[in-house]
This record gives structure tokens, sequence and C-alpha cells, in this order.
């Protein structure tokens, strides 16, 4: 930055007293015959000066105190015209106070003082913008390498020598780069706790952290889903903070810093559209596996971009309310709960339940890493779920394995007991079976004969199809409802959208064409495997 003894080396001025304190940095240059102009100075400006309401010794040192008490870099005081001299009160209170005062004489004008001084602050600005203009494009070539936002923050960290940190709106860190200074966890945690703080005001401002380790060398800027500073109304995607090793952030550190604001926002929605793609295309081939679109070669093809080869399993849970509302809250929390058990795999959710396909491993490990997975997403959603785990198949055969874990995750529901009789299990429990919990079921739904599993299902199902037509379908729908909630009349109509008085009509037609009884556990366990297999042969 420029300095008092280089502002005055190119002019013909002399320097009368406080030459220790000369490399003090200039900021502006500043012109007043006031008697008192510090109201309207910040601080680390030149003052010029004629001292023509300086006429008394009093006044001259008054004017010295004011000015050096106001941290002003320095005072030229121009001769010839109120005085012919600086005033030797002046300039005995100034060496006094180490306070730089330098005489300017009648030849010398104050704009050349001024434009010496402009020339060099615009120089300096100018150079500080090349250099944040460099910065930012080396920025930008960090997000289109597509490294990361681990990538972008350690970039940062370089270009400015500080601490880089990326936290989520709740104050949750995203990243966390240090530079050559270990961070303390005490300041971290502290920061934390503002940012949840400011979260909960919707306070979206720029604001120097108030930790006393943070003190004078940090800076936190919101960052806005548009890519801009966030607005002051609405909650940030983001916080980005800096944290200087040593000393305060430079002009170049704080323009970095805010044009950094706008590269952290294009990696964050980067994220949010590589990942929306991927959930995009992870329900596209959970449907075709589901529907059976996709078998053999073509699947295990279309698996090996999730990091799926050769084997797999599949998790499934069921979700909360009966899977009704959006299942973005699940498949978020149940990838992260992969991501921390670095467990690859595909999530994706249909109908009421979302599975996760993983790498087949052994089934102590499976059913290990199920039940880990599962201890994780109560705590995310704050509800009970059911979990049901298949068993491990080679890629092409996954179908199966989803139809396993989804038939042991309804086969829990089945063996509760009713809800007017009182549930044993709380509501925030946590129940997982897997294939081996189907029992002698698990015969049924592994038969590699697929014609007769299609008898067995036609014996059941077909009095249905048959004699009812396009009834037949309505008939089939209100039959899957009633089981699956377990023979509740109110959920079961609720989730068909239709009233209770309907649905007992349609079961009872259900009971006369097939000749079951579904009050009886065993019919409505038949008619439950009738459905999903069904589903394997369809």
């Amino acid at each position: 930055m420029l300095t008092v003894r280089e502002l005055l080396h190119d002019l013909d001025v002399r320097l009368l007293t406080g030459e220790a304190a000369i490399d003090v940095p200039v900021r502006w240059v500043h012109i007043s015959e006031l008697r008192d102009p510090t109201p309207w100075m910040s601080g680390g400006e030149v003052l010029l000066t004629t001292g023509m309401q300086l006429n008394t010794p009093e006044r001259q040192r008054e004017f010295v105190s004011r000015l050096a008490d106001h941290q002003v870099a320095a005072l030229g005081f121009g001769v010839g015209f109120g005085h012919q001299r600086v005033p030797p009160a002046l300039a005995e209170a100034a060496a006094q106070r180490e306070f730089p005062v330098f005489e300017v004489p009648y030849e010398v004008p104050f704009i050349a003082v001024t434009e010496a001084a402009f020339t060099q602050l615009v120089n300096e600005q100018y150079a500080v913008l090349r250099r944040a203009i460099a910065a930012h494009e080396r920025l930008e070539r960090v997000v289109l390498s597509e490294r990361g936002l681990e990538a972008l923050a350690g970039t940062l960290a370089t270009l400015i020598g500080a601490a880089v940190l990326v936290f989520d709106p709740r104050g949750e860190p995203l990243v966390q780069r240090a530079f050559r200074r270990a961070l303390e966890p005490e300041a971290v945690a502290a920061l934390q706790r503002e940012l949840c703080d400011r979260g909960r005001r919707r306070e979206a401002r720029t604001f120097l952290p108030a930790h006393a380790e943070l003190a004078d060398r940090a800076l936190a800027l919101p960052v806005a889903a548009d890519g801009g500073l966030g607005a002051a109304e609405r909650v940030p995607e983001a916080w980005l903070v800096a944290i200087k090793d040593n000393g305060s952030l430079s002009d170049f550190d704080r323009l970095t810093l805010h044009q950094a604001v706008t590269i952290v926002a294009l990696e964050l929605l980067r994220g949010r559209v590589a990942g929306d793609t991927e959930r995009r295309l992870a329900g596209d081939v959970l449907a075709a596996i589901v529907d059976g679109e996709l078998t053999g070669l073509e699947l295990s093809r279309r698996l090996e971009p999730f990091g799926l080869s050769e084997r797999v399993a599949a998790i499934v849970v069921q979700r909360p309310n009966d899977g009704r509302g959006s299942p973005a809250p699940v498949e978020e929390a149940l990838g992260a709960a992969l991501r921390e058990e670095v467990a690859s795999g595909l999530v994706a959710s249909t109908g009421s339940l979302t599975c996760a396909l993983v790498a087949g491993i052994d089934e102590p490990d499976l059913f290990a890493l199920a039940a880990r997975v599962g201890q994780r997403l109560p705590t995310e959603l704050g509800l009970g779920l059911r979990i049901g785990v298949g068993r491990p198949v080679a890629g092409g055969d996954a179908r199966r394995s989803f139809h396993e874990a989804r038939c042991a995750v309804e086969a829990l529901a089945l063996a509760a007991e009713p809800e007017h009789n009182g549930s044993a299990s709380s509501p925030g429990a946590l129940r997982l079976a897997t294939y081996k919990d189907l029992g002698s079921f698990q015969l049924l739904l592994s038969l590699q004969d697929d014609e007769a599993l299609r008898l067995f299902c036609d014996s059941i199902l077909g009095p249905i199809e048959a004699s009812e037509g396009h009834y037949g379908g309505e008939l089939m729908r209100s039959l899957e409802a009633f089981i699956e909630e377990n023979g509740q009349w109110e959920r079961a109509a609720k989730r068909l959208y239709c009233h209770r008085h309907t649905l007992r009509y349609r079961i009872r037609r259900v009971e006369e064409l097939t000749g079951r009884n579904l009050s009886s556990a065993r019919d409505r366990i038949e008619f439950w495997l009738a459905l999903r297999g069904r589903e394997l042969v369809a």
C-alpha cells in the first residue's frame, strides 16, 4: 500500500516531524480548513491545510492532538497564505506525538500532492483488481474441471492465505480447509453456533464473527441460491467463511472472497444438478427393474455407472406416512447414510418404497450394513421405519432381490398386531427384516420356474380378473391396499380415495369370487404372496 514515505519521495516538500511514523499506509488525501475536520475523516488520510483558523498556539496544539488521536496518517501544512512557515507550537506538539508534519511550499499546489497520491492509489487498486481477476479465473477452472467443493476451498485458501470453511444454512460444515495455522475447535464451534443463530433469525448479511479467537481476522459471507450475496430477508444456501492465519484481511482478500461467493454458488448448483440427474437416472433404472424391463447383461451394464458390478443386494425402506409426500427426504437421508458407510449404491423410490441397491457383500456384512444404515435414518427423519433386505444376487437378477426386500418389509406389517389392539413397538422404533425372515414363503418367491409361479398366482387371483372385467382392476387395487394396510379399513380407504363402505363392498365381492375370508391371516398372506408373485412374472 501507499505510505507517507512513498508519497513524499517525489514531491518538493519538507518533512518536519514524525520521521519514525512515515511508513504508515495512506488511504486518501483530504483538504480542509476546519478547526476540527475529524468528523468527516475515517483515519489513514493525509490532511492538507493552510491553517487559516489556526491563529493561536492553543488552537494549533489542539488541532494536532485531534488528528493524532483520529489516526490521521500525516499533515501537510501549506505556507505563504495565513502562515509564512509552520507554526512552532504546531511543530512542537507534532514532535511530541511523533506525528508526521510536512511543509508544502507556496509554489507547490495542493493538487500536486493529491494527484501524486491518487495516481499511486489507483495503480494499487488496479493491481489488486488484476490479481483478483486472475484469482477468479483460477477458481473458475476448478469448477469447470469438476474437482468439487473441497478442491475449490483448498484453492481459495492458498490464494488468500487463510483457512476457508463452507457451512450449510444450519451451520453444519460442508468443507473445512486450513492454510498453515490449524483452526481452534472451540472457535469453529462458536462460529457454527453463531451461524445457526443467524439462520433462526433469518439474517443473511456479511458479518465479522464475534469469537475472540477470530476477531479482526475472519469474515463470513452468505451464499445465495442465485449465485450472489444472500438477501438479508432469506436464509442463504450456504456460508463462506475465511479466517486469516495472521493479521487482518487485505483488500485483495476481501475482493477475492466476494467474487468467490459466486463461484461457490455455482459449485453448489452443479452438485445439485448432478445429484438431481443421478436421482432421475436411478429412478428410471429402478422402475425398469421393478417392471421387468431390464434384466441380464443390459441391467448389469446400466448398474455400472452407480458403482455396482457383479453382485448386488436391495435394501428397501417403507417411507413414513404410508409413502405419501415427497420421497426426497428419505432418499437424501438414505444416500447420506450409505456415503457415511462408504458404500456405493443406487437410491431411488417406487410407490411408497425407497430402495437402495448396494454392492453385494457377504450376508452377515450386508445385514450389519442395513442395520447401521437403518439406525441413522430415524435420527434424520424422526420417525419409525420398516426396512427389508434382499439376498445378494447377480446384477442382472436385481429384481428378485428387490422383491424379497419388499416382501420382507410388508411381512413386518402383516406380522404386526392391528392398531386397535395396541402395538408393542414404539413409534420411533426401527424394525428390520431380511429375506430369511420370510420363512417358508421364501421358497415360493425364489422359484426359478416362472410358469409354476404364474399358475399359483392365477389360482388365487384369476377368479377376480376373469369374472369382473374392467372392474376387476379396481378390486385388485382395493385388495392390495387392504392387505398392505393390514386390514385397517380407514387407512386403506384413505389410500384409495374412496369411502370405507365402498371398500367393504369391494372386499366382500373379492371374498365371494375367491371363496376366501380376508379376516383370516392365512388367506391374507396367500393373497399377498399371489400379488407379489404376479409382479415377479409380469
